[in-house]
C-alpha cells in the first residue's frame, strides 16, 4: 500500500487566474481546483496561452488571484505577510536572470535573504543551507564561476539550487526545461523529482513536457479553457483526459503507451 503524504501543503479551490485593468477582469483560467500533498512533484500542463504561468505566478503571490481560494498549509495565502510567505514558497521565472555578474555561490546565497539580518549577513546554518543546495543539484565544480560563463543548463541548475537554499517547503518553477535539448530536460525534471522524495519538498512546475511529467510526476493539472483536470497520471490517461488536449487534426494521445502521436 502506498504511503500518503504527512499533510496537504498547497490546496487551490474554485481559482481563478488573470488580470485586473481598471476595472474590469480578465480570466485567463478559472475552475482550478486541487490538492497537493507534501513531498509530492506536479506538473502544470496545457496549451499555450491556457495560464500555466499566470497560475504559477498566483500561487506564488507574484499577481493577486481573481477569485477562488489558496491555501498555504492549510492556511489562506491572504494571512502571510510577504516575509512569512518567503519562507514558506520559493519561485522560480522565466525572466532572465539579471545578476550575471555574480559567482555560482553569490546568487545560490541570495536564497538565505528571507532569513539573514538587516546587513545581509550569512549565519553558520545559512552557509550549510547554501552549501547542500550547491550539492544537491550538482554544481559544486561551478560555483566560482561566474553566471554568464555558464550554459542555460547549468544557469537553470543553479536557480533550483538559490530556491533549494530558500529552504521552503513548497517550490514553484515556470517552463525549468527551456533551450534544454531532451537529454537535459529529462535529467532536470528527474532531479526535481529527487529532491521532492528525498527532502518531501513539495514542487509544482509548468512545462510542455507532457510525456516526461506522465512517467516522472506524482500527480498533474491539466489546463483546459474554463476547467481543470487534477490527478495520477494513470488517472488522467483511463479518464481520457490527455485525448482532447490537442486538436485531434494533427496530434491522437496513445493512452497503450502514454504518448503523443503525429497524424499523417
Amino acid at each position: 500500500m502506498d504511503k500518503r503524504p504527512a499533510h496537504i501543503a498547497l490546496k487551490a479551490t474554485d481559482l481563478a487566474v488573470g488580470y485586473s485593468k481598471k476595472k474590469a477582469q480578465s480570466i485567463v483560467a478559472q475552475g482550478i481546483n486541487f490538492s497537493v500533498f507534501q513531498g509530492e512533484l506536479v506538473a502544470i500542463v496545457g496549451v499555450n496561452g491556457i495560464g500555466k504561468s499566470t497560475l504559477l505566478r498566483t500561487l506564488g503571490k507574484v499577481q493577486p488571484k481573481l477569485a477562488g481560494a489558496i491555501d498555504i498549509e492549510g492556511n489562506p495565502i491572504e494571512k502571510h505577510s510577504a516575509l512569512r510567505l518567503a519562507s514558506k514558497i520559493s519561485i522560480v521565472l522565466t525572466e532572465p536572470v539579471t545578476a550575471k555578474n555574480l559567482t555560482v555561490q553569490e546568487l545560490v546565497s541570495l536564497g538565505r535573504q528571507p532569513y539573514t539580518n538587516w546587513i545581509g549577513t550569512l549565519s553558520g546554518i545559512d552557509v550549510q543551507k547554501i552549501e547542500t543546495a550547491i550539492s544537491m543539484v550538482g554544481v559544486d565544480e561551478l560555483k566560482n564561476k561566474k553566471c554568464y560563463e555558464l550554459s542555460d543548463g547549468q544557469l537553470q541548475k543553479v536557480m533550483i539550487a538559490r530556491a533549494l537554499a530558500q529552504d521552503t517547503p513548497i517550490m514553484l518553477l515556470d517552463e525549468p526545461t527551456t533551450h534544454l535539448d531532451l537529454y537535459h530536460k529529462v535529467s532536470l525534471l528527474k532531479l526535481l523529482q529527487h529532491i521532492a522524495h528525498s527532502t518531501e519538498k513539495t514542487i509544482l512546475f509548468t512545462t510542455h513536457e507532457i510525456e516526461v511529467a506522465i512517467q516522472l510526476c506524482d500527480k498533474m493539472l491539466i489546463l483546459e479553457k474554463g476547467k481543470s483536470t487534477f490527478g495520477q497520471p494513470c488517472e488522467l490517461i483511463s479518464k481520457k483526459s490527455f485525448e482532447t488536449l490537442f486538436p485531434s487534426d494533427a496530434l491522437t494521445f496513445d493512452s497503450r503507451t502514454g504518448a503523443f502521436k503525429v497524424i499523417k
